[in-house]
């Protein structure tokens, strides 16, 4: 009998569980969908329940559609959106909706933070980076001034994977690489940091204990093997947060590998061996789901998220023509950018349509079309949003180089990678080659990989990434457009200073 190993992982939108095969095959998966809660303006909440939900629907389905047999399962390893809050009571009951990471609502918060541990370059020394609104440590002391009810019924925190490990194994546990972003943890020793914790006069028992990624963090509890059709032999490992377990998917396990990622937000993902932080906080810093290691990581909050805001705010026509001919409308929308020139004669567009975070940290950031003139059509307008989401991923391969972080290969994943068109344009606007690989499952494949590891199979995630994660294709920049983007890149840099305030004056009007 064959050995199988799951990943899942519990994204914003969804679950995503897919099994492999001890070599990396994928043998099956599924994905759940579930909604998410806005109760007032800028605030993100999600139902834990619906995430467990989702975890035995696409387990049962995955298992069920390959024909894997229960004790085939050794190993599960589990991913999930980070800096979450799951705030739990003492018989082990969730006690409020959690708290997402793309929540706004600790701004006072964050503030409070950098105050009491002396300013922001003495958190950055503390826990690698500065203090932002989608951290976990902002929501809790969110919690403990505004519900303070809630607060004082809180034993322990949990980001969300973590609240399904502890559904699954009984076990309260994380691991280093989603630890990281409660801002909480002491990166550079990889251990929660007594001095912020006191500083922010927080119990380290409503923490769980911090393991490695791939270490075996429990086995399955007789109650949820029988409710997702395995057996107690199953062992559930560290796993770690999506945006490190999709770096793991896409083999970024070893110096100089650096991956690019256009999803509903983009990040650019780079290894490191020792840990490199940036002391003007503009990128993460944190642990590295590869034992021992670390990642620094820039997000652009809204990268494929700004063309799904314009295929839906602007495109409903069009919409419509495509769904008659059965087509794709992001594919029409790229054919017409492809056919106006780089640099969308004139046109610029800064993505910042949910503020931004690498390298400007500022939630008053505001999307922009400028250089608008009457010669520009839909195309236009098209290309200047992929080539200004583009821009924004340079601005964290500028700091990487600035801070002697070496890249050797670009690696593309995530929807923006798909299309040939996006990919030639990052290609030209990085300067670099940009490759594709063999797989691109994202964080549910590199959590699974990970299973792997911890159920015996590899001696480390490194050399499971070199066995099961290959490039398949290459897009070398083009010179004529490298150039151009070359001189271009620094106009649109300088949009942003040039409009700082005034954003932060409109945010005033919502």
């Amino acid at each position: 009998m064959e050995t199988v190993f799951l990943g899942i992982d519990i994204g914003t939108s969804g679950t995503k569980t897919l099994a492999i095969r001890e070599d990396g095959t994928i043998i099956g998966k599924a994905s759940a969908e579930y909604p998410c809660f806005a109760p007032r303006p800028l605030w993100s909440e999600q139902n834990p329940d619906d995430w467990y939900s989702a975890v035995v629907k696409t387990v049962r389905q995955v298992t069920a559609s390959a024909g894997i047999a229960p004790s085939a399962v050794r190993g599960i390893g589990l991913s999930g959106q980070m800096h979450g809050s799951v705030f739990l009571d003492a018989a082990g009951k969730v006690i409020r909706p959690a708290i997402l990471w793309n929540d706004q609502r600790t701004v006072a918060e964050c503030a409070e933070i950098e105050n009491a541990v002396g300013g922001r370059a003495e958190l950055i020394r503390l826990a690698a980076n500065p203090a932002m609104t989608g951290f976990t440590a902002p929501k809790i002391l969110w919690l403990r001034k505004n519900e303070p009810e809630s607060f004082s019924r809180t034993v322990k925190v949990l980001l969300p994977k973590d609240e399904i490990r502890r559904r699954l194994t009984g076990e309260f546990a994380t691991e280093v690489s989603d630890a990281s972003g409660t801002l909480l943890l002491d990166v550079a020793n990889r251990r929660w940091s007594k001095p912020l914790l006191d500083a922010l006069e927080l119990d380290l028992s409503l923490l769980p204990e911090v393991f490695e990624s791939e270490d075996v963090t429990g086995k399955l509890t007789a109650a949820a093997a029988e409710e997702l059709g395995l057996t107690t032999d199953c062992v559930v490992v560290g796993g770690a947060g999506d945006c490190a377990a999709g770096a793991v998917g896409n083999g970024i396990a070893r110096t100089g590998l650096l991956s690019t990622s256009i999803g509903t937000s983009g990040v650019m993902f780079v290894h490191s061996d020792s840990i490199k932080i940036d002391p003007n906080g503009r990128v993460h810093t944190f642990c590295h789901a590869v034992r021992g290691k670390w990642h620094m990581m820039g997000v652009s909050l809204c990268s494929g998220g700004s063309l799904q805001w314009f295929r839906g705010a602007l495109c409903a026509e069009l919409r419509a023509e495509a769904e008659k001919a059965g087509a794709d409308v992001y594919d029409w929308l790229t054919k017409e950018a492809a056919q106006t020139p780089p640099g969308a004669e004139g046109l610029y567009f800064l993505p910042y349509l949910s503020g931004e975070r690498t390298p400007h940290a500022d939630p008053d950031a505001r999307g922009a079309f400028i250089g608008l003139h009457l010669n520009h059509r839909r195309g236009h307008l098209v290309r200047a949003l992929m080539e200004g989401v583009t821009y924004s991923l340079r601005d964290s391969l500028e700091i990487f180089r600035e801070l002697g972080v070496p890249v050797d290969e670009i690696r593309a994943s995530g929807g923006g990678s798909k299309s040939p068109f996006w990919r030639q344009m990052q290609a030209d606007v990085f300067g670099r080659r940009v490759t594709t690989v063999n797989t691109d499952e994202g964080p549910a494949y590199g959590v699974a990989l990970l299973a792997a590891v911890g159920g015996g199979v590899y001696p480390g995630i490194a050399e499971a990434c070199e066995k099961a994660v290959s490039a398949v294709s290459g897009i070398e920049p083009d010179p004529a457009a490298a150039r151009f983007y070359d001189n271009h890149y620094p106009v649109w840099h300088r949009l942003y200073p040039a409009l700082k305030d005034d954003f932060k004056k409109m945010s005033g009007e919502l």
